[in-house]
């Protein structure tokens, strides 16, 4: 059987893989929660688990505008030079979760 694809998988597995990420640093799931609902406007405690992760990020009720300003490499990739846009969307998130994860302050306005 093949590789899955990233989109494909489970909210449910990438939403533990990111959480893991920050609580093992210290964070809270409440600290990923927040940065999540920044990014995509989607609330952790009424999404569906079950859905693909591309469905995830391609639906998000509020995806925020500001994300264009998140900028840096992930996994030698920079953020801001990403085309694909559900591509872009995830980097984006890996990078607000692991600027979390090394203690960068968090500092999101309330407001998309």
């Amino acid at each position: 059987m093949g590789r899955k694809n990233v989109f494909e998988m489970k909210l449910e597995k990438i939403y533990s893989l990111l959480t893991a990420k920050a609580l093992k640093k210290g964070r809270t799931q409440e600290e990923v929660d927040r940065v999540i609902f920044w990014l995509t406007g989607w609330d952790m405690k009424s999404v569906d688990l079950d859905m693909p992760y591309g469905d995830f990020l391609a639906n998000a009720p509020a995806f925020n505008p500001r994300a264009e300003l998140i900028k840096g490499a992930v996994c030698g990739v920079r953020v801001e030079e990403i085309e694909d846009p559900l591509t872009k969307r995830m980097r984006q998130l890996d990078k607000l979760i692991d600027d979390l994860s090394k203690g960068k302050s968090m500092d999101l306005p309330d407001e998309a």
